[in-house]
């Protein structure tokens, strides 16, 4: 039961998926980079595993919206990658202690922030997507920001194709991730629990976001949403010192 959990809580979760939903459903990711933080500072069990679900979930709407833009031979790399990324981080996960997951949480969040303002283009092939499958499935698994290092690759693609392929990477990843999280004992009745009540946001957001799709200015959103994921981050790292 979710006796710990008070309705304001609840309430602030759905509302932080819902955002993340919306933002995923104009740019193609993002409800991890957005999502991830609020709910860690909500509840650190909100993460990774009730929002990996939700997020699972999203990449099959966003699949089936933007299906006809696939192209499957450019995933199949970042797909490679992501298993060594899944593997890497199911070890991290059995070796962390519940102090130290806070610790490694807030520093791949601020990897991710860096990510995503350093000006990197790295170029769309296959070297480069085994990389990002790798670093996105290892980041996505212990904090469910995979978005950042996949990003990269895509960042200067179309709009209709970065939906489509960064949805089937995610929807396999988001796979990967779960296996990852059920070995290392993250994943279990309480996730499902808090998985079944948040995820009325995400389904507002998908919603919303096909209204605003054409209309949202993500780049006048993006120093917002970086600068809320680095609060979070630097918040868990201080966190994790204060609890050795």
């Amino acid at each position: 039961m979710l006796t710990d959990f008070s309705v304001i809580q609840i309430l602030l979760a759905n509302l932080a998926l819902l955002a993340g939903a919306c933002l995923q459903g104009v740019a193609g990711y993002g409800i991890g980079t957005l999502a991830a933080p609020l709910l860690f500072l909500i509840s650190p069990t909100l993460v990774p595993a009730p929002l990996v679900l939700n997020a699972l979930v999203l990449t099959v709407f966003m699949l089936a919206r933007n299906r006809a833009a696939l192209q499957v031979r450019e995933v199949r790399f970042a797909l490679g990658g992501g298993v060594g990324g899944t593997v890497l981080a199911t070890i991290t996960l059995m070796l962390i202690s519940a102090k130290g997951f806070e610790l490694v949480f807030g520093v791949l969040i601020l990897i991710g922030v860096l990510l995503s303002v350093g000006g990197l283009k790295p170029a769309l092939n296959a070297r480069n997507s085994i990389l990002a499958g790798a670093a996105s499935t290892y980041m996505g698994t212990i904090t469910a920001v995979g978005g950042p290092p996949i990003a990269l690759i895509y960042q200067n693609q179309k709009g209709p194709l970065v939906r489509a392929n960064m949805s089937a990477f995610f929807l396999v990843a988001s796979f990967f991730s779960l296996s990852a999280l059920v070995a290392s004992g993250y994943l279990g009745q309480r996730e499902l629990q808090l998985f079944a009540v948040t995820f009325p946001g995400v389904l507002v957001g998908f919603w919303l976001s096909g209204k605003l799709v054409n209309r949202m200015p993500f780049d006048g959103l993006r120093p917002l949403i970086l600068g809320i994921a680095a609060t979070a981050g630097v918040a868990a790292i201080v966190r994790g010192l204060m609890s050795l």
